[in-house]
C-alpha cells in the first residue's frame, strides 16, 4: 500500500520508530517512538503532508479533492499501556 510505504520511509528519514501501523479508509492508526525533540503536532504535519505531495502527484484524480486529511488527529502517550497491548490494539483494528 502507497500510504504505508511513505510512511516507513518518512520513519526512517527521521530515526522514528514504527512499532504498528494500521490503515483504515478513513483513517490511520499509528504507534511511533519518536525523540521528545519532535512534537506531535510536526509529526503529524510532516506525515500528512508527505503524503498528501506524493499520493496526488501519483494519482492525479486526487487533485480533484480539495484535501485528503482532515485537519485532527489524536495523540496519546503510553504511560498506562503497554507497548504489546497497543500494538494489539492497532493490530486487531485491520478489516474493522
Amino acid at each position: 500500500m502507497r500510504l504505508q510505504d511513505i510512511i516507513f520511509e518518512l520513519c526512517s528519514e527521521n530515526n522514528w520508530r514504527l512499532i504498528a501501523l494500521e490503515v483504515i479508509p478513513d483513517h490511520v492508526h499509528l504507534f511511533l517512538e519518536v525523540d521528545p525533540i519532535f512534537a506531535p503536532s510536526t509529526i503529524i504535519k510532516r506525515i500528512k503532508g508527505r503524503a498528501s505531495h506524493h499520493l496526488r502527484k501519483e494519482y492525479p484524480h486526487l487533485l480533484k479533492l480539495p484535501t485528503l486529511w482532515t485537519p485532527s488527529y489524536f495523540c496519546a502517550t503510553t504511560g498506562n499501556a503497554s507497548t504489546e497491548t497497543i500494538k494489539k490494539y492497532i493490530e486487531n483494528q485491520r478489516g474493522k
